[in-house]
């Protein structure tokens, strides 16, 4: 690292404080934080679009193998003057290194046809769409579909929560402009409803998560080719979407419900199970 340790008022550092904080600013420069050498490295060795790596002095020598791997893959390195990251990062206690990425979600367009896709409508927490995109990666979805209202995927606490899953897996970002565009009907143009037609355009059934209705996820058929669609933390799914049936997690205690994220990746893994065993036959 020969170039000079940036100090708080550098445009750079500037630049990275805005991009932790304000979606605007992430989809304006279509770049996001990537906090903690752990997902550093998972972007590293999913050959992510790096823009670059920033390293808190001094913990050059801590890190010289992860910053020899960045500066291998053509990835510039920049060294922050001391204090400079604990301004900057959105962990209470940052690790040390953070990396700025270029925007890694897909269109719907980009889904493969067939197989099983995840689907989060106005998923509001960042802590539960970052579980539900790592739960997808280790069941083997095709991809993960983010609309309505829900949480913006480059959050700093989604990208954290993805654990870098999110480098693995399609992730679609159809979400309802905030606020919404006046001349663009939301329901027909990036709304829930329309990224729902697509999907069973593509030849997948819709399948809903709900409380109680439906039938129980050990009896349903959750193969072939499969949209599962879980709904807002507070409210589920709205009821004026158009779906092919509803499926519950059977629950034997008293619980009313399941966290949206543990919902579905029990869904994601009873899927899984049954793709495993339709395989086996």
């Amino acid at each position: 690292m020969t170039e000079p340790v940036l100090g708080a008022r550098h445009r750079e550092v500037d630049r990275l404080r805005r991009l932790t904080r304000r979606a605007t600013e992430r989809s304006a420069a279509g770049l996001f934080v990537v906090e903690g050498p752990t997902l550093v490295a998972a972007a590293l060795a999913a050959a992510a679009p790096l823009e670059a790596v920033y390293v808190a002095a001094p913990n050059g020598r801590k890190f010289e193998d992860l910053l020899a791997r960045a500066t291998a893959a053509g990835v510039p390195v920049r060294e922050l003057a001391p204090g400079v990251l604990e301004r900057v990062a959105d962990t209470a206690t940052p690790q040390g290194v953070v990396a700025l990425c270029r925007s890694v979600t897909v269109g719907l367009d980009a889904i493969a046809t067939g197989g099983f896709v995840l689907v989060g409508v106005d998923v509001a927490d960042p802590g539960n769409a970052g579980t539900m995109i790592r739960a997808a990666d280790a069941t083997g979805a095709r991809a993960v579909v983010f609309t309505g209202t829900s949480v913006d995927v480059t959050n700093p606490k989604v990208v954290r929560a993805a654990a870098g899953s999110l480098f693995h897996l399609p992730v679609v970002a159809a979400r309802r402009p905030d606020p919404p565009i006046p001349e663009v009907d939301e329901g027909e143009s990036a709304g829930a409803a329309a990224v729902l037609r697509a999907l069973a355009a593509s030849g997948r059934r819709l399948v809903g998560a709900a409380a109680h209705a439906g039938e129980a996820s050990d009896v349903a058929d959750l193969t072939g080719d499969l949209a599962i669609v879980v709904g807002n933390e507070a409210h589920g799914l709205p009821p004026s979407l158009a779906l092919d049936g509803f499926v519950h997690v059977p629950m034997e205690g008293r619980a009313e419900s399941l966290n949206v994220a543990v919902a579905a990746a029990i869904l994601c893994y009873e899927s899984a199970r049954q793709r495993r065993g339709a395989r086996r036959d």
